[in-house]
């Protein structure tokens, strides 16, 4: 039996150089909607490189991580610290 995994991941903007968080339950499947321009928030912020993502086993658990890394102030300023230090 095949079990599902849920990805949070995040992409940085070649363009303008902003990030961009979200989940789903195909990461490549997901990445491939980014770079055709199927994703409105990402269209013209093209090209996109992935610089993260997790697994989870349990949707709720990602949906609660990308909540986090979305969060305004200080939890997006030490995201992209984190990022820009380590990548």
């Amino acid at each position: 039996m095949s079990e599902i995994s849920f990805y949070v991941y995040v992409c940085k903007s070649l363009k303008d150089g902003r990030f961009y968080v979200g989940s789903t339950n195909n990461l490549e499947r997901r990445l491939h909607e980014h770079v055709r321009g199927e994703v409105v928030s990402t269209t013209h912020r093209q090209p996109l490189n992935l610089l993260y993502y997790k697994v989870y086993k349990v949707e709720k658990d990602a949906r609660i991580r990308e909540k986090y890394l979305k969060g305004g102030g200080r939890t997006r300023k030490n995201l992209k610290l984190q990022l820009t230090e380590t990548l």
